[in-house]
């Protein structure tokens, strides 16, 4: 595959993403293998080896009327290959088969170099919306006049990123001439956030510009808020497989990959199966998200609206034959991830999956968030054209069944195992082995 990077890659690290047999390890010696191939140090392995890694005191600043906290599996899914950089990604999920299906189809993916990924500059839009006026054209047009003064007023109130490169580049004005509130004008603020995921950031432009574009408009400005429609702030990744690659001992290769592209038109053209087919692209997506302390709320809105974008809902994906019989697939979408504010900095397990993922920047972790992504998908199609979802998917289920059912220790592995060889997997079923078991 050709790259097609927006910018330099980071220099080549030696850290080898594959892990050999690291499923069959304990929780304790997967940690420890972690910390030893992403050079934790010795207080961050500390926060991932114990509960409560998250303060009260913290999670009391965080949000309001805080009672406790809630956990959920920190995992780390393997054997990815980015543009030529391997890397170990944390996610954060309680769905069984996420981690597993994601690091699988990465390790397929190394045959032809892993995934290759770009992304666009770190621009977010700012809503400003006018009301009041008789003329949402003239609206516009005197906004565009005063284009300069907006901007400047609007980079008077982040002196910090501006000096860091960003700040207010332009803006744009959709006008809504007709409408049942009367003629309408918004105005966008394009603000390049640097690292940030911006909302503070456009939030605070956008109220500052406010009393201007009543000025210049003779309107009346009502909402200043930033939009999650991040249709500037693209990250895209593109995989390839060969049909050796996707050979089974039941399965020929070029039968699978035309399963893939069977499955993947279905998705393209019906938005029943699209809004599955995305929600298992965000499976990969969310839980990346999640444990770097990012908004997951801010991405599914982005994605799905981008998924629309052609004014019918259809797939983030685009999957097809190349010319040597291979199974090509990219995707894009908005990414409003950050390094800087928020949970990224305040809470402590989201600074370690950052130190283990060893990005430099929000557009590399945005990069890294689409792939995985896209691993994700190919994963659901490849299971859904051959055997079927649930025959991998029940078989991980089963241990959270066996655990439900009340089994512990090495019961839990004993109970899922026997149920995933009887194809029989039910919380009843599960209740049955563990009595038989202890009766034993």
């Amino acid at each position: 595959m050709r790259p097609y990077h927006a910018y330099p890659l980071q220099a080549p690290m030696t850290l080898d993403s594959r892990l050999p047999d690291f499923r069959a390890l304990s929780p304790s010696q997967r940690l420890d293998q972690i910390a030893r191939t992403a050079s934790l140090g010795p207080e961050s392995a500390a926060l991932l080896s114990k509960p409560g890694a998250l303060p009260l005191a913290t999670a009391n600043g965080m949000i309001e009327n805080v009672v406790g906290t809630f956990e959920l599996p920190f995992a780390i899914a393997t054997n990815f290959t980015i543009n030529g950089r391997d890397v170990l990604v944390p996610m954060v999920v309680e769905e069984p088969s996420v981690v597993a299906a994601a690091s699988f189809m990465a390790k397929l993916a190394r045959a032809a170099g892993g995934f290759e990924t770009s992304s666009t500059e770190p621009l977010m839009r700012a809503q400003v919306q006018v009301i009041g006026i008789p003329d949402a054209n003239a609206a516009r047009n005197a906004l565009v006049q005063r284009k300069a003064e907006i901007i400047e007023l609007a980079n008077s109130r982040d002196k910090v990123l501006v000096g860091l490169g960003g700040g207010c580049r332009d803006i744009e004005v959709h006008v809504f001439p007709e409408t049942p509130r009367g003629p309408m004008a918004v105005m966008h603020l394009i603000v390049d956030v640097r690292d940030a995921m911006g909302a503070n950031t456009v939030n605070t432009m956008a109220e500052s510009v406010s009393p201007l574009v009543e000025s210049i408009t003779g309107g009346r400005v009502r909402l200043r808020i930033l939009s999650n429609l991040a249709d500037l702030r693209l990250a895209r990744a593109r995989v390839r497989f060969s049909p050796d690659t996707l050979t089974t001992p039941e399965y020929a290769g070029t039968d699978v990959i035309e399963g893939i592209l069977d499955a993947y038109t279905f998705a393209a053209v019906d938005p029943y199966r699209a809004a599955t087919h995305n929600k298992g692209i965000m499976n990969g997506i969310d839980p990346v998200v999640v444990a770097t302390g990012n908004d997951w709320r801010a991405v599914e809105a982005g994605a799905h609206a981008y998924a629309c974008r052609s004014g019918r809902y259809t797939s983030l994906t685009t999957w097809a034959k190349d010319d040597a019989g291979a199974l090509v697939g990219s995707i894009e979408m908005p990414m409003s991830l950050g390094l800087v504010g928020g949970a990224t900095k305040t809470h402590p397990l989201a600074r370690v999956a950052l130190e283990i993922l060893a990005v430099k920047s929000a557009r590399e972790l945005a990069e890294i968030t689409v792939a995985v992504g896209l691993a994700q998908n190919v994963a659901a199609l490849r299971a859904l054209a051959t055997e079927g979802i649930q025959r991998g998917h029940m078989a991980l289920h089963a241990r959270n069944l066996a655990l439900a059912a009340g089994a512990t220790g090495d019961e839990v592995d004993r109970v899922a195992r026997r149920m995933a060889e009887e194809r029989d997997v039910r919380a009843d079923r599960a209740s049955a082995l563990l009595r038989e078991m202890r009766h034993r």
